[in-house]
């Protein structure tokens, strides 16, 4: 009979994590592991947002991709520990949509 190896981590993180707010609603987003939740409230949605976070590295865990995912996600390893990769800015950025770009985006073939 095989037996079940566990190994216990230990994993303790910092997070960037921006709020948004649509109407009534809150959400929580981290682009270090491209996740976010919502709640009607923003105690709700932090609360659901480490809830989240828990299980996706139980995934990772389970599934044995922890490794393979932060990689992708731009994290990095540094002395045993995994560091995700840290913002710079966060600023608003002005976009000036071309009158072509907007008769594109209505035309028939692209309504289908």
């Amino acid at each position: 009979m095989a037996k079940a190896i566990t190994k216990k981590v230990d994993l303790k993180l910092s997070l960037p994590v921006s709020f948004l707010r649509e109407g009534d609603c809150f959400i929580a987003y981290s682009p270090a592991l491209d996740l976010s939740t919502s709640a009607n409230s923003f105690e709700k949605a932090k609360k659901r947002f480490v809830e989240a976070t828990e299980i996706f590295f139980e995934e990772l865990l389970e599934k044995g991709t922890l490794s393979e995912v932060l990689l992708e996600l731009g994290w990095e390893k540094v002395k045993k520990q995994w560091v995700p990769p840290v913002i710079v800015a966060h600023e608003d950025v002005e976009v000036d949509i071309s009158p072509s770009l907007s008769t594109c985006l209505t035309s028939p073939q692209l309504a289908a």
